[in-house]
């Protein structure tokens, strides 16, 4: 009995224990065996630098400049249409002499070319023909008013021969003006065509050579002339500067060949189509050749806006010329200096520089960006 009570007091116990057992792993903590949470860490920027010695490098304040808006454009010389001038030959024929070349300055009547032409020809023929015809219509209308006063002819054979020699005399008429609609002249009969310059200009482009044949209207111009006395300055402005841009203002002009050399010229038509690959409008200028423009030159245009503005102005030391793009370094203290991206303008004398966007003036700037930006690298 003692051995039964003792036995089931063994096997109580050990079932007491399987189930502390199970009862602790079935209240397991889940946070525990979770993975840990991640840690945000957070980068430093890269235009915010802190240097030991602040001091070693001086600031400058941002200066106040009233100036209007500006806008360059780039833009070609051209000939102005209203004074280039095509020279022509309407008689066919084969080119025998050239006289002339691209590039040339010519004056009015000059000889350019001479061409051998059958139109010329075959119009000296008419016209020759045309003179008979006159001489023998008017001989019988002489005979005819002879004839007719002495009764020998009736009033109606009279008119026959009055008509006669009118229509004769519109032939002659007829077929000397197409002479000179040739260029030839009705009194020396000949082949040969002679071409002179129809004004004074510089040939800026020709089409003929030695040798070769022209058919009159059917091809193109031998020659273009064109006064070169003034000019046109075609620009490319795109389409959000056009608001800058107002017809009869001037603008001023520098040549790249002569950049020091400033001149002015009207906004003389802005057009009203925009090209639709670049977006950009073609604005005329119109001013007076001073001598050395030449057809092709490529050249800068400076437009000012009305409206004036205040913008900030600084040593241009202080502008940090980095990845296309300009800097300034502003002080931010404890050390540190933020390097600011701004917009910069044309060099004033002096050696400052216009600050267009990204400064206001009263602001302090490192007056040396470029030795911080070398000892930050180092």
């Amino acid at each position: 009995m003692r051995i039964d009570t003792t036995m089931t007091a063994v096997l109580l116990l050990a079932l007491a224990m399987v189930t502390a057992a199970c009862g602790t792993k079935a209240k397991a903590d889940p946070a525990a065996e979770a993975p840990p949470p991640a840690r945000v860490e957070e980068i430093a920027d890269v235009n915010v630098v802190k240097v030991d010695h602040p001091e070693l490098f001086p600031l400058a304040t941002a200066a106040a400049r009233d100036a209007a808006p500006e806008l360059n454009a780039t833009g070609i010389v051209n000939a102005d249409v209203s004074r280039t001038i095509p020279v022509i030959s309407l008689a066919a024929g084969r080119i025998i002499e050239v006289h002339a070349r691209l590039g040339d300055t010519v004056t009015k009547g000059q000889l350019l070319m001479r061409v051998q032409s059958a139109d010329i020809s075959s119009a000296y023929s008419d016209y020759q023909q045309a003179l008979a015809d006159e001489k023998l219509a008017h001989a019988q209308l002489e005979r005819a008013t002879v004839l007719y006063d002495k009764g020998a002819i009736a009033q109606k054979d009279l008119e026959v021969s009055q008509d006669t020699d009118a229509k004769a005399r519109v032939m002659v008429q007829t077929t000397r003006a197409r002479l000179h609609i040739l260029g030839a002249d009705p009194e020396h009969p000949s082949a040969i065509i002679d071409v002179k310059a129809p004004v004074s200009g510089v040939i800026t482009d020709q089409q003929v050579a030695a040798a070769a044949g022209t058919q009159g209207l059917a091809s193109p111009n031998p020659f273009t002339i064109s006064d070169l006395s003034s000019v046109w300055i075609l620009c490319d402005v795109y389409e959000n500067n056009l608001a800058q841009v107002h017809l009869g203002e001037f603008a001023d002009v520098r040549l790249n060949a002569y950049p020091d050399r400033v001149f002015k010229g009207r906004i003389g038509n802005i057009s009203p189509v925009l090209d639709p690959a670049i977006r950009t409008a073609k604005v005329r200028l119109e001013m007076p050749n001073p001598g050395i423009m030449r057809f092709g030159m490529f050249v800068t245009a400076t437009f000012h806006g009305l409206k004036k503005e205040i913008h900030a102005v600084v040593p241009a030391s202080a502008v940090l010329h980095l990845h296309d793009r300009d800097w300034v370094y502003v002080p931010s203290g404890d050390g540190r200096f933020t390097r600011v991206a701004v917009v910069g303008g044309p060099i004033l004398p002096g050696n400052l520089q216009e600050i267009l966007s990204g400064l206001e003036p009263g602001q302090k700037v490192v007056a040396n960006a470029l030795v911080l930006q070398n000892t930050v690298e180092q």
